[in-house]
Order: structure tokens, then C-alpha cells, then sequence
């Protein structure tokens, strides 16, 4: 059965149940009222007809007993209204009965009438003159109260009618009732599959929705307005359908990175060998001079040099990428370090027609791993001489809250936005031109330095504008500041 019928005939269940429980309660209290209302009712016929006939001797101030006359005019009246009493004295013996209405009291019942009580009886079959000649002796519900007089009980009063009445104005009521409710089933009915095809419209919804799912469509959602558990499950769904966008992308991204990846492997690899095996065919088939074989091996041992230095950057990349590598972090005197790196560095600058300007604090204290710095500031440092020609390079560095920062400014050719956010991709080159050093040769020095700098827990930071040239920003911490565990990192972070 489908989801929507069994919600269906669930609602319509427990709807009915109550409605039926209802009509019943209400029969039951609406049958309680009736018998209530009646048995007032005859308890007021009974004052009424004690008080017209009743009998006192004024002077000895004594009860004498009952007016014969006025209990005949009260029978008759009462007979019209189908109300019978009879009238019994202290010894249980009648008095006055009238249409020969001989109700049956027990001893009990007269307990609680000596003690005062009034007794009602829902339903009784008492003798009737004019009913017994006919064989019939309907029911009658039945009233019993008794009278004193200066404190001695003198008479008890039994008055009943027939609960025909009664139950006529009940069966018209029980009629009505399964009237309404028919009509309520049918409404409830309605109103239940409405409500079961809302929740199973919205069900379907999802469906429907995890199918484009599964075909392979992520960019679907679901309404999730309200605050029901169909409504918690949708936020929970557009939710899954996010992160299966963003997961997506991801790989999408890292697939493109793999590709570019393989194919810039790829070229900066053919690179050194297409010469080595050019030479290698040359000296296999003699076609080389003898005089220039000495020089075809020192360019063969060039390009496999070169090409083991693109091995071994690819080996620490991945082992910087993944925290693999041992740190020594300590407190040194960076303004000591960046000295001998613009010394080391003068001779390149030269022929760059470059000026190395250095303005460091004075002792400046960083945390930092000693040959990882000069590694990060190297790297930096050359990146800015290579892309550089007749300018000037700024190197500083100076206290901050935390830590210490550096900054590396040259007026070189600068950078697009297109090659400022690529420039921490492995193989990327802003400039392919300028592939003649160490460093710049197998576009992986940026990528390895932004590595460092997170596995210091630092930050590095980068703003280029093309023509005019690059700023280059790094923060390593201070001890206290400073990470223990640095965690994995990923390329894509940065952007």
C-alpha cells in the first residue's frame, strides 16, 4: 500500500476514534442530564403534592394525614402527564396510590428514606391499573422521597414517569448523532487525504529529487519552508546537495590540476631529455666533432642535473605538502641572515642591473626553522631579481604584534590577476621566458614557500599590479604563538 493511502487511513483512524468516543461520552452525559433534569422534575411534583395535601391540627400542632380530595385532583392532573405517585405512611403500608401504581421498594431503599435520603431509580416495571388490563408494563424511572415533621418521618412520596419519553428525545438524539457523523467521516475523509497527499506531495519532491541526484545532477533543491520534520529533512537535503556541489568541484578542480599537472611534468621533463638524447644519438653515430664531445657531455650533465633537481623539488614539495619533513624550530637574528642572502645575492642583482636595499631592525628575532628560512627568503629574494631588470628591490623586516614580518618589494614587470592567482601552482610560470635558474627553472619554488610558510604556521600574502611590480609579505609567529602540529595542507586554500 502507498504511503499516502496508509497516512490516509491512519488520520481517518484516529479522527474517527475520537469522534466516536466523543458522540459516545455525549450520549452517555446527555442521558445523565435527561434522567437528572426528569428526576428534579418529579421531585417537584412530589413538594408540590405533599404541600397541597397534606393536614395539620393546628391546635395541638400535629400531623393528621392527607386530604383525600386533594390527592385525587392532584392523581388526575398528574395521570394527563403520565406522572403515577402512590403516598406510604411509616410502616410501609399505602396511603394513596394513584391509577393503582404500586411501586416495589427494598429494604435497603427504605434504610436511606428513614435516614432521609432520596432515592432514584433509573428504571423500574411497576403495577398499573390501566396497563396490566392490557398486558403492558412499560418502564418508568422512579423518585422516592420521604417527609418530616418535627424531626419524625410521616410519609414517603414514590413518583414516576415513563422513560419513554426519555428515550425518544435519546433515540432522536443517537439518530442526529451518526447523522453528523457520517458527515463528519466523509469530511475527515477529505480532509485526511489532503493532508496525506501534502506530506507525500513533499516526499515525492525528494524523490524525485535524489533521482537527478543519482543521474548525476547536483544543483537541485527542495523547498524547505516550515518547520516540520519533512521541512528539517529538506534543509538536511539541500544541505548534502551543497556539499555534493562543492565535492564536485573539488574533484573537478583537482582533475584539472592533475592534467595541467601532468602535462607541465610531462614538458618540464622532455625539457632536459630531448637535448641529452639528441647528444646520446650524436655520439652514437659520430656525429659529433671530437673537439665538441667534451662539450656535449658537459650539457648532458647540465640537463640531468637539472632534471634531478625537478625530482627532488617534486619529493620535497610533497613532503613540505603533507608535513613529512623534520622542523627545528628556534629563536635566531633574522637582520643577520637576510645580510648574507643580500651578499649572496649582490652578484645576481649586478647582472640584473638590480639594487638590493635592506632595511631589517636591528637583532631581529623570528621562529622559525633556520635552513627554511633561508630557503623561504632565498627563494623570494631570487623570484624578484629574475623577474627585475635595471630596478629596485626592498627587503624588510621589523616586529609585529605576535610575530615578525618581512616584506620583499621590487618595481619589476609585475603580475596579471590571472598570474597573481596561479603563481602558488606547481609548474607555473608568470613568465616562460625566464627559465634560466635554479629556482626559476621548474616553477615550483613559490609553491614549495608558500608550503614552508604554513608548515610554520605563518602566513604569506602577495599583491602585484602588471607594469609596476610585487609585494611579497610573510609572517612567521612567535613561539607562543606558533602551531605545535601543523595540519596537511591544500593548494586550493589559498584562492
Amino acid at each position: 500500500m502507498k504511503l499516502m493511502y496508509r497516512l490516509m487511513l491512519s488520520f481517518f483512524a484516529i479522527i474517527l476514534t475520537l469522534m466516536v468516543i466523543v458522540s459516545i461520552s455525549f450520549i452517555n452525559v446527555t442521558n445523565n442530564t435527561m434522567y437528572h433534569n426528569t428526576w428534579q422534575q418529579l421531585k417537584s411534583y412530589s413538594d408540590s403534592l405533599i404541600q397541597d395535601s397534606i393536614r395539620y391540627n393546628m391546635a395541638t400542632q400535629s400531623f393528621e394525614g392527607f386530604a383525600t380530595e386533594s390527592l385525587n385532583s392532584n392523581a388526575n392532573l398528574l395521570t394527563r402527564q403520565n406522572v403515577h405517585f402512590a403516598i406510604y405512611d411509616t410502616t410501609h403500608r399505602k396511603i394513596f396510590a394513584s391509577n393503582g401504581f404500586a411501586p416495589s421498594m427494598s429494604k435497603n431503599d427504605w434504610k436511606k428514606l428513614k435516614k432521609g435520603e432520596t432515592v432514584c431509580t433509573k428504571l423500574i416495571t411497576p403495577k398499573i391499573n390501566s396497563r396490566v388490563s392490557k398486558g403492558v408494563s412499560p418502564p418508568m424511572t422512579e423518585v422516592s422521597r420521604p417527609y418530616f415533621y418535627k424531626g419524625k418521618m410521616i410519609a414517603v412520596v414514590s413518583i414516576a414517569t415513563f422513560v419513554s419519553t426519555i428515550e425518544q428525545n435519546m433515540h432522536q438524539i443517537k439518530i442526529n448523532l451518526i447523522m453528523a457523523l457520517l458527515t463528519a467521516s466523509l469530511v475527515t475523509l477529505a480532509v485526511s487525504y489532503f493532508l496525506a497527499r501534502s506530506i507525500t506531495k513533499r516526499i515525492d519532491r525528494l524523490r524525485m529529487a535524489t533521482h537527478q541526484i543519482a543521474q548525476g545532477n547536483y544543483n537541485v533543491e527542495v523547498d524547505d519552508n516550515g518547520r516540520d520534520e519533512v521541512a528539517h529533512l529538506g534543509r538536511s537535503f539541500n544541505q548534502m546537495t551543497a556539499s555534493l556541489r562543492e565535492s564536485q568541484q573539488e574533484i573537478r578542480w583537482q582533475e584539472e590540476r592533475r592534467r595541467q599537472f601532468m602535462a607541465n611534468a610531462a614538458h618540464e621533463m622532455r625539457t632536459p631529455l630531448t637535448p641529452i638524447n639528441g647528444i646520446l644519438e650524436g655520439l652514437q653515430y659520430d656525429a659529433i666533432p671530437e673537439e665538441d664531445k667534451k662539450h656535449s657531455i658537459q650539457l648532458m650533465q647540465n640537463d640531468t642535473r637539472r632534471l634531478i633537481r625537478l625530482v627532488n623539488d617534486n619529493l620535497d614539495y610533497e613532503k613540505i605538502r603533507t608535513n613529512q619533513i623534520a622542523m627545528e624550530r628556534k629563536v635566531f637574528d633574522a637582520s643577520a641572515v637576510l645580510e648574507n642572502l643580500r651578499e649572496q645575492l649582490a652578484k645576481k642583482a649586478k647582472e640584473k642591473k638590480d639594487t638590493l636595499h635592506l632595511d631589517v631592525e636591528k637583532n631581529l628575532r623570528v621562529y622559525a626553522d633556520y635552513d627554511r628560512f633561508v630557503q623561504i627568503m632565498f627563494n623570494i629574494i631570487q623570484n624578484a631579481i629574475q623577474f627585475t631588470d635595471n630596478g629596485i628591490i626592498d627587503i624588510r623586516g621589523k616586529r609585529v604584534e605576535k610575530g615578525s614580518q618581512f616584506v620583499v618589494q621590487d618595481n619589476g614587470i609585475g603580475m596579471t590577476p590571472e598570474q597573481l592567482e596561479n603563481i602558488w601552482e606547481r609548474y607555473y610560470k608568470a613568465d616562460r621566458s625566464r627559465m634560466n635558474t635554479k629556482y626559476g627553472e621548474s616553477g615550483l619554488g613559490l609553491a614549495i614557500v608558500r608550503q614552508l610558510v604554513l608548515l610554520h604556521g605563518g602566513k604569506i600574502d602577495v599583491k602585484s599590479q602588471y607594469g609596476k611590480g610585487t609585494t611579497f609579505t610573510i609572517f612567521f609567529p612567535d613561539r607562543e604563538y606558533a602551531p605545535h602540529n601543523i595540519p596537511p595542507t591544500n593548494n586550493k586554500d589559498k584562492k
